[in-house]
C-alpha cells in the first residue's frame, strides 16, 4: 500500500500543501518544532482514519481565519488506486468520498486503506491507566477488522445503558429490566472480549520481537480480561451475578471489558511502574510496529506507517536499529526534529518550514 500523492488545505498552518510522486520506503519529514511536520503527517493520517489521532474535535485543525480545511490523496492498493477527499468544515460532520463516491461511514473507508500512526501520546499506552490500553486494542480491533467495529459501539451502547439504570435506581433489590440489561452486557462484552484476546494474539508476537531487536531484552504482552472462563458467557454471567450485590451499592457496573487490561512487562516488570522512559517509550512504539505487521498479515499488504517524532527518546544506537527495521515496512513516513535524527535510510526527504513543504534535491 502506498500514498501517491497528498494535498492539503486550509489544515492547521498548512494553507497549500502538495506533495507529488510520493515513492515507496522511507520518507522524512525535516525541521524545527512548530513549523508544520506533525501537522502533515496528521493531515495524511486524515486520508487513512477520516479524523485526527490527536485530537477528538475538527476545530483545531482548520487554518485559523478558514471556514473549512480540505485534504486529498490518492493510495495505490492491490485493489487498485483509492482517490480519497475529505472536507473539514469547523463544526459540524465532515464530507468525504472514495472514488469520487461518497462515503457514510469510517468503516467502509477503512476496508480499502490501512495506515498506523505513532505519536509521542502513545507513550500513555504504556506508563497511562488502564482506559489507554483499551482504546489501544480496541483500535486495533478497527484497523484488522473494519466491519467488526459494531462489537466496539454494542458493548458501550450496552454499558451505558445498564449503568444509567443503576444509578437511577432508587428502590430496594435490583431495578425493574436488570436481568435483560445483564443477558445483553453478557453477550456483546463475550464479543469484545473475544475479539481483544484475538487482536493481541495477532500483534504480541510482532511487538515483542521488534522490542526484542532495539532492546536485547523481551517485552511480554498478555491481555488481562476483567472476566473469562469456558464457556465465556456463562462465565460472564456468574460473575456479574457475584457483584450483582456491590453493583447496586455502588450503583455501576463492576465486570466487564470496561475493566480490562493490556499487561506490558519489560525485564519481568511492569512497565507501567517500572520501565524507564526509553523503555516506555519504546515499547510505545514497538506496540505500533505489531500492529503494523497483524495488519499487514490480515490483508496481505503493508499498512502505511506514521511515524512523528519516533527517534526523540531513543539513544543514536537504537535509533539505528530501528531505521534499519523501517526499511523492509513499505511505505513509512517520519517526522523529526533534529538533522542528526535523519536517518541515512531516507528514500526522501522534506523540508517542512512555516507550513510549507519541499522536497530535498
Amino acid at each position: 500500500m502506498r500514498l501517491s500523492w497528498a494535498e492539503l488545505r486550509d489544515f492547521r498552518n498548512h494553507a497549500h500543501t502538495r506533495v507529488e510522486d510520493v515513492p515507496d520506503g522511507l520518507v522524512v519529514t525535516v525541521g524545527p518544532n512548530g513549523e508544520g511536520k506533525t501537522n502533515l503527517m496528521e493531515g495524511i493520517a486524515f486520508l487513512f482514519f477520516l479524523g485526527s489521532p490527536r485530537t477528538s474535535s475538527t476545530e483545531p485543525v482548520v487554518r485559523r481565519g478558514a471556514e473549512r480545511a480540505y485534504v486529498r490523496g490518492e493510495v495505490e492498493t492491490t485493489n487498485g488506486r483509492m482517490l480519497v477527499e475529505v472536507e473539514i468544515p469547523g463544526h459540524g460532520a465532515n464530507r468525504t468520498q472514495l472514488n469520487r463516491s461518497p462515503v457514510r461511514r469510517r468503516r467502509d473507508l477503512r476496508r480499502q486503506v490501512r495506515a498506523v500512526f505513532f505519536g509521542p501520546e502513545d507513550l500513555a499506552i504504556v506508563i497511562g491507566d488502564p482506559s489507554k490500553r483499551r482504546e489501544f486494542l480496541d483500535e486495533a480491533i478497527r484497523a484488522m477488522w473494519p466491519l467488526k467495529e459494531s462489537a466496539i459501539t454494542a458493548y458501550d451502547r450496552t454499558l451505558r445503558q445498564r449503568n444509567r439504570l443503576l444509578k437511577e435506581w432508587e428502590g430496594r433489590g435490583a431495578p425493574p429490566g436488570l436481568d435483560a440489561w445483564d443477558a445483553e452486557l453478557v453477550e456483546s462484552g463475550s464479543a469484545l472480549a473475544r475479539l481483544r484476546a484475538e487482536a493481541t494474539t495477532r500483534l504480541s508476537p510482532a511487538a515483542e520481537e521488534e522490542y526484542q531487536h532495539l532492546a536485547g531484552y523481551g517485552l511480554a504482552c498478555a491481555y488481562q480480561p476483567s472476566v473469562w472462563g469456558d464457556p465465556l458467557e456463562e462465565a460472564f454471567a456468574k460473575r456479574l451475578a457475584e457483584r450483582r450485590g456491590d453493583e447496586l451499592i455502588r450503583r455501576t457496573t463492576l465486570v466487564g471489558p470496561h475493566r480490562d487490561d493490556l499487561a506490558l512487562a519489560v525485564r519481568d516488570l511492569s512497565a507501567r511502574a517500572f520501565a524507564s522512559h526509553g523503555e516506555g517509550w519504546a515499547a510505545g512504539l514497538c506496540l505500533r510496529l505489531g500492529l503494523g505487521a497483524a495488519i499487514a498479515a490480515e490483508i496481505g499488504e503493508t499498512p502505511v506507517l506514521l511515524l512523528d517524532d519516533p527517534f526523540s527518546a531513543l539513544d543514536p544506537r537504537r535509533q539505528g536499529l530501528v531505521a534499519e527495521r523501517l526499511t523492509e515496512r513499505g511505505q513509512v513516513f517520519v517526522s523529526v526534529a533534529d538533522e542528526t535524527h535523519l536517518p541515512v535510510q531516507a528514500v526522501q526527504v522534506w523540508d517542512v518550514r512555516a507550513g510549507s513543504v519541499e522536497v530535498r534535491t
